[in-house]
């Protein structure tokens, strides 16, 4: 069975022609992430839409793959029975940003195809985005010898070399009033451009990076208990990636964690009153499995966060409610993204490559989460 989407000549660019992923398109009530890509790609979210769920459920959701020819109507391939979940109100500009759109430039691929995906960033009013690209080696094995020294540099330079990782990106919501001007976008986002990374953060200030990333919206609302909130809940999403890759036997170079977080502070905090009231009322009603489950995949959408990182949550539950119920607020989301140079590599073990960046993230995200509010120091409770 196959979706109409709109017509090719109705989507829009998710830049709205601001420097960013070249020929990025979304639909217009911004649901949709359309991503020209390679055949390499499409190939790697088939096989693990097919045959490793756990894996998928880390990775945003696919939803098939568009022909980027001149028809007058559009096709989009079913992938699975997933149905795009409708919002009551339009997107705003900001929601319609994604990362790599607001300040990763990178090169416009050449394909007729493209994956489509829900966009990750629909649903949040003010989304906070950070980019973490993992990994020591970013070049597959195919890379020519011109590539790979390049990228090699990028390693000795960063802490993909000392850990695994560096920071690509990330935007922070600064509210309504913040001055406009200089690293502050039109819509009161500062902005991180892939400079931060690779200049400002070093290996004695790794860490910094993500508080920063949690704390710079203090003026938005965002304050230091809902900031320590988002951290055990990014760190359980990121441990429960961690099990997974171990217990698959991948390769991915130049891939990415995408962690997004509602930078509005009152948005934020009536979410997790939301998502906490609806969770304690499932559990009330006998639903026990909706409260005590634990697991760490989807929770955009589950249970308040205190309810999650206490491993007193499943956002995975309410996937089985009717359609037509409300859906609750966005509080986070983490996913793996970019899967241009990704396989499955049978008999070769985990990715380690991949692992030793996402144990490192760990690590600074379970520091984070320990520390007390008010002294940055961490809980001794």
């Amino acid at each position: 069975m196959s979706r109409v989407l709109p017509d090719i000549g109705d989507l829009v660019g998710f830049d709205h022609a601001v420097a960013g992923h070249d020929g990025t398109l979304t639909d217009p009530a911004g649901e949709l992430f359309v991503k020209p890509c390679t055949a390499t790609e499409i190939a790697f979210y088939e096989y693990t839409a097919a045959h490793h769920p756990a894996f998928a459920d880390l990775m945003p959701t696919f939803l098939g793959t568009l022909s980027l020819s001149e028809s007058q109507t559009a096709i989009l391939d079913e992938a699975s029975a997933t149905t795009i979940p409708k919002s009551t109100t339009p997107p705003t500009h900001a929601e319609q940003l994604v990362l790599h759109h607001k300040f990763i430039k990178t090169k416009r691929i050449v394909t007729d195809r493209a994956l489509v995906l829900e966009n990750a960033t629909h649903g949040f009013r003010r989304p906070n985005i950070l980019d973490v690209k993992l990994g020591v080696r970013l070049w597959a094995d195919d890379a020519p010898a011109e590539k790979r020294a390049r990228f090699d540099k990028i390693t000795a330079e960063t802490t993909h070399a000392s850990h695994g990782f560096r920071v690509a990106g990330m935007r922070v919501w600064q509210g309504e009033d913040a001055p406009r001007g200089g690293h502050v976008d039109a819509d009161g986002y500062k902005i991180y451009d892939k400079n931060y990374g690779r200049e400002e953060i070093g290996v004695d200030n790794v860490a910094d990076a993500f508080r920063e990333f949690i704390g710079a919206g203090r003026e938005a609302g965002v304050d230091e208990e809902l900031g320590r909130l988002v951290a055990q809940a990014f760190l359980a999403e990121v441990e429960e990636a961690r099990r997974v890759l171990e217990s698959v036997e991948t390769r991915m170079y130049s891939s990415s964690f995408l962690f997004i977080y509602e930078g509005d502070g009152k948005a934020l905090r009536e979410a997790m009153e939301e998502a906490t009231r609806v969770g304690q009322g499932k559990a009330t009603n006998g639903d026990a499995a909706a409260a005590t489950n634990g697991e760490a995949a989807s929770t955009t959408n589950g249970v308040g966060i205190e309810e999650l990182v206490n491993g007193n949550g499943d956002a995975d539950e309410y996937e089985d409610e009717d359609e037509d119920e409300e859906l609750l607020p966005k509080i986070y989301s983490v996913k793996l993204i970019d899967f241009a140079h990704a396989e499955f590599v049978p008999g070769q073990g985990p990715d380690e490559n991949s692992l030793r960046g996402i144990r490192s993230v760990a690590e600074i995200l379970r520091s984070i989460g320990e520390e007390e509010v008010g002294n940055g120091q961490k809980s001794t409770a």
